[in-house]
């Protein structure tokens, strides 16, 4: 059962305004993403910086507002609702945000930061859970390392008792081993208390060991997505497979083919034609310059937006 659904998302950015502007020119930075986040699982978002990820993730809660698409919480259009009707649902959705240096007030003492319209003991029981004491209470953000204002940030999100949380990049800027932490952290409570998160990262190696499914996006657009395991193990995107070639082995005997992407990233202003990947790809046909693969979806539920190796097969 689906908790959230977009439906042909996009949230387009205009270049500059003014005398110089360049006229109606856009940064596609969504461009038409669909996709489901099923109760109670965790959905991994992956792609390289600037392929559009966190502006999903911010455009899901309306903290940017999109171009067009819609978005299906618990039933409801959350596109379609007032500011007053807003405030409401935002109980029930909330974010994490990547850099806990910069996401807490450095002026608000931790029990502040917190608790907005929770009680002292409420707020104590919240620190507890993510790993904090109660005499943390009174202190302010700077006292604190990077691991454990994340684990603030994660209790000021829990406040409110949401279903549904938004993590955005939320391990990236730390270290390893506090990484792992927090990993752990995210499963435990998302057992105790039945959440449902968009995982964010363009670290694959993360993303599997927190994921139900994962979500490949490249250039606005999501190219693949299916179970982990299936994306692990037989991934049929050419740009899935790039991205997996990347992460490297636990095992320095065990070598795998490292594929090289040709090329650069191109503009999110000027897509290409037809498949947005296609000149940066070993297998593109005649057809890919032409005809954007729409993302079709196989049996098992393994969606890929591919002419070669997608699901379906043209002529």
């Amino acid at each position: 059962m689906s908790l959230l659904e977009i439906r042909n998302l996009k949230k387009y950015f205009p270049i500059g305004e003014g005398l110089f502007s360049r006229g109606k020119e856009m940064v596609k930075a969504v461009d038409d993403v669909t996709l489901a986040v099923r109760d109670g699982e965790t959905l991994g978002l992956v792609g390289e910086s600037g392929c559009g990820k966190s502006t999903l993730g911010r455009t899901i809660l309306r903290l940017i507002e999109p171009t067009a698409g819609e978005v299906i919480f618990q039933g409801k259009n959350l596109l379609s609702m007032s500011q007053r009707e807003l405030r409401d649902m935002r109980r029930e959705m909330q974010i994490i945000f990547q850099d806990p240096y910069a996401s807490l007030n450095p002026r608000m003492r931790v029990g502040d930061i917190v608790k907005g319209k929770a009680k002292r003991q409420r707020v104590m029981e919240l620190l507890h859970q993510v790993g904090l004491r109660e005499e943390h209470y009174d202190r302010y953000p700077h006292e604190f390392s990077g691991g454990q204002r994340q684990r603030i940030g994660i209790a000021r999100a829990l406040a409110v008792s949401p279903k549904f949380i938004v993590c955005d990049e939320p391990v990236s800027s730390l270290d390893v081993s506090i990484q792992a932490q927090i990993i752990n952290l995210l499963q435990e409570l998302q057992e105790k208390m039945h959440l449902t998160y968009l995982f964010i990262s363009h670290d694959l190696r993360v993303v599997e060991h927190i994921s139900h499914r994962v979500a490949i996006m490249y250039l606005g657009k999501v190219v693949e997505i299916a179970d982990s395991e299936t994306i692990y193990r037989d991934a049929k995107h050419p740009y899935t497979r790039a991205l997996l070639s990347a992460v490297p082995m636990p095992d320095i005997s065990l070598k795998k083919e490292r594929v090289v992407l040709q090329g650069d990233v191109p503009s999110p202003v000027n897509p290409p034609s037809g498949c947005t990947f296609h000149p940066r790809c070993a297998y593109r046909e005649a057809i890919c310059d032409q005809t954007e693969p729409p993302l079709d979806f196989s049996a098992d539920g393994h969606g890929v937006s591919c002419h070669v190796f997608g699901p379906i097969k043209r002529a």
